[in-house]
């Protein structure tokens, strides 16, 4: 039997060892945290949204992170500080805004295709995640904003999705919760929300079920291709360890970069931090104050979702600062102020900050596939998306092992 480690136990991870498993592989995952989803899969905006697949690489990012530079609650935030990796990794940026209309609809594209796979990967293990097939509502308060809305609906309807333009009137129709003036908005009834924690917490249930070896609170400590496969070596509380595998998935994060330096690959992942709040509905007034669509606030950046009764998740922003993972007031308090701007009969007396990491590469696109040793793959970089196209990056990351093993076998 082929043994395959995956290094990491984030939605990602999790996902494709799952369906390693499925057809039959031996897999061992390894992770720092002594559960699954316990970092940047802990409690991200809660969206499963082809609707929001557009990437980032127009000049209109750029023009953005340079007038908000100097402003520490902006909805995106760069740290002037200079480094090789964020210069180098800004100007693979810049030289990507050319496939921006290419990469938005292979994007979308990739979400639609998700879909039908982690509905039947949580139907399979019975995974109970706070889902809510409510659809997306995006709004809008600037006509600036909602005419880039309708050129991005052009090439998200060019791959394949079903989004509408609605009224300023329909908007409150959809979701009468909100109490903030909109002009209109878009409504994706296919997309929803859940809790990723809770997704990917059953999911590496169903691992384990099915044989999965799981290697919480260890270090890796080295990685070492060995011509037919790889050599593993990790730190388990204090004891040394290692072993050799047919096979190797990188699916750490923004801990990528680091690994695929070992392995002689050029990952080049940048961490970008996000925040949330989770505001708890402890009273009655709140829940029903609370929404249960889940919106998207293109202007701020904001992303909300209803996470059973007594949870509304808000999260959002972007900061440019290394790999830091500091919670920080200016930066949480407009998620706050938006929830009692939008939503003034919802107490925030009792919300939990959270910030998270997201591993982003400068074209937006994920890396999956082989790398350039036999037995290395890929399945890292989703950047803001990347609950969105996990289950489906983690079958085609399956699907090349397949062709790969039966190339060995032949």
């Amino acid at each position: 039997m082929t043994h395959i480690a995956v290094i990491g136990a984030g939605i990602t991870g999790i996902t494709t060892a799952y369906a390693l498993a499925r057809r039959g592989y031996d897999v061992s995952v390894f992770d720092r945290n002594r559960y699954a989803a316990m970092e940047t899969s802990f409690a991200n905006g809660g969206q499963l949204s082809a609707s929001n697949a557009e990437v980032w690489t127009r000049w209109g990012t750029i023009f953005k992170g340079l007038k908000w530079m100097m402003k520490s609650d902006a909805p995106l935030l760069v740290n002037p500080t200079p480094s090789w990796h964020k210069l180098s990794w800004m100007a693979e940026f810049m030289g990507n805004i050319p496939d921006y209309a290419r990469n938005t609809v292979e994007t979308a594209r990739l979400a639609i295709a998700a879909r039908e796979h982690l509905l039947a990967f949580a139907k399979e293990v019975g995974a109970d995640f706070d889902m809510e097939q409510r659809g997306i509502l995006h709004v809008y308060r600037k006509p600036s904003e909602f005419d880039h809305a309708r050129r991005v609906n052009a090439l998200l309807e060019k791959a394949g999705l079903e989004r509408r333009e609605v009224s300023a009137d329909e908007v409150h129709r959809i979701e009468p919760a909100l109490q903030a003036d909109t002009i209109g908005g878009f409504y994706t009834e296919s997309d929803f929300t859940g809790d990723i924690h809770r997704y990917t917490r059953a999911l590496s249930a169903g691992c384990e079920k099915m044989g999965v070896a799981f290697h919480y609170k260890c270090k890796v400590t080295e990685v070492v291709h060995t011509g037919a496969g790889v050599r593993l070596a990790w730190d388990d509380a204090g004891v040394p360890e290692a072993q050799d595998f047919d096979g190797i998935v990188v699916c750490a994060g923004v801990g990528s970069r680091a690994i695929a330096s070992e392995l002689g690959d050029r990952v080049n992942i940048y961490p970008v931090k996000g925040y949330s709040i989770t505001v708890n509905l402890d009273d009655v007034e709140s829940q029903a104050a609370a929404p249960w669509v889940s919106l998207l606030d293109d202007e701020a950046k904001i992303v909300t979702s209803r996470l059973g009764r007594k949870r509304f998740r808000i999260a959002g922003t972007a900061e440019f600062n290394g790999y830091n993972l500091d919670i920080r007031d200016d930066r949480i308090r407009p998620l706050r102020e938006w929830c009692e701007a939008f939503f003034p009969d919802v107490s925030t007396e009792h919300c939990v900050p959270w910030a998270g990491l997201r591993p982003m590469l400068p074209s937006m696109m994920p890396k999956v596939g082989p790398g350039k040793k036999p037995g290395v793959y890929y399945n890292t970089g989703h950047g803001h998306l990347g609950w969105t196209l996990s289950a489906a990056t983690a079958q085609a990351t399956a699907d090349v092992i397949d062709v790969n093993r039966m190339k060995n076998a032949a």
